[in-house]
């Protein structure tokens, strides 16, 4: 595991970005969303990454995220800004914003629908980072993005010295772990699925979906990882497993999360923008279903847990495009 100071926190929630039923970002329930995965155990927010829907937010509204965050949070959690952009001019220009905004922290996704070669990801990658003062996770989803960052550009990355850590959403434990061994990047798991093993190899913390509706399970993992006890870490992982499930396995993390959310009365409406739509009645049949096998997870009481398919159809047209220039 990385010697280095961690500026990031352990428990990252990927957070959702709460919508009115017509799809505009609903100011008052993010602020609610923030303190509860706060107060529920989280000591690191990300705010407009994937889960909170980056490609259809403008950059107003990204930057605006990135104060409310630091608002709510107080010092509690760091506030961490994600998504960027596939045009390098647009992300530096972003992520410098970011940092007047009050960011903690930038997370770089690999260009996506570009494909460059992986000269041009590392290009991409250290240009940013030379534009901020910022510490940079970068961001390894090639099932998103069409590309993988390969093990010797990351390599090549880490000695860039505002790049400390990688968001691994790509699953290869041998190259996380050969990278662990080479170089002094910090790991997050960016897969719910696999958030236990990717801590027992040497990883940091994660940044998950599902902590959007309980960070407490992942606090508890966390915690137990870090003082050793894989038995209390393998337990909760294990009690975890159906509410992965249910967010991550049927319809896309954000939508399933709103679902779930809007259900606990926890966001005032589950919309998302379009492409996203809600799920369809045999999708939200599927995560209902899945659900039932949620027990005792702390912060995730489901008795009274109450769905709106209605509420959820369809997806939303926002006032303003999020990338018109």
């Amino acid at each position: 595991m990385s010697t280095r100071e961690n500026p990031f926190g352990q428990v990252l929630v990927a957070l959702v970005t709460p919508f009115t039923a017509d799809g505009e970002v609903d100011w008052p329930g993010v602020e609610q969303h923030i303190d509860d995965c706060i107060t529920a155990g989280a000591d690191g927010i990300v705010v407009t990454g994937t889960t909170g829907e980056t490609s259809t937010l403008t950059d107003p509204e990204k930057l605006r995220l990135v104060e409310v965050g630091k608002s709510v949070a107080a010092g509690r959690a760091k506030i961490i800004t994600g998504g960027g952009s596939n045009e390098t001019a647009h992300a530096i220009h972003l992520y410098k914003q970011s940092e007047k905004a009050g960011a903690d922290g930038v997370m770089i996704v690999t260009p996506y629908y570009n494909k460059p070669t992986q000269a041009g990801v590392l290009t991409h990658f250290r240009m940013i980072a030379d534009a901020t003062d910022l510490p940079v996770i970068l961001y390894d989803i090639p099932g998103r993005t069409g590309i993988p960052i390969t093990y010797e550009t990351i390599v090549r990355a880490s000695h860039h010295p505002n790049i400390l850590a990688v968001k691994d959403a790509k699953g290869d434990f041998a190259e996380v772990s050969r990278v662990l061994n080479n170089t002094d990047l910090m790991y997050f798991s960016g897969d719910d699925t696999n958030v236990l093993p990717h801590l027992s190899i040497g990883a940091t913390g994660l940044i998950g979906v599902t902590a959007n509706i309980t960070s407490t399970p992942y606090r508890t993992i966390v915690d137990a990882v870090n003082r050793g006890d894989l038995a209390t870490a393998t337990a909760e992982h294990k009690r975890v497993e159906p509410l992965v499930r249910a967010i991550m396995t049927h319809v896309p993390g954000t939508v399933a999360a709103k679902y779930v959310l809007h259900g606990l009365g926890r966001i005032g409406s589950p919309r998302v923008r379009l492409p996203l739509v809600g799920p369809e009645d045999t999708e939200a049949y599927a995560i209902e279903t899945s659900l039932e096998a949620v027990r005792d997870i702390p912060g995730a009481d489901f008795s009274n847990f109450r769905p709106d398919r209605n509420a959820a159809a369809g997806g939303a047209l926002p006032k303003v495009p999020g990338t018109t220039r």
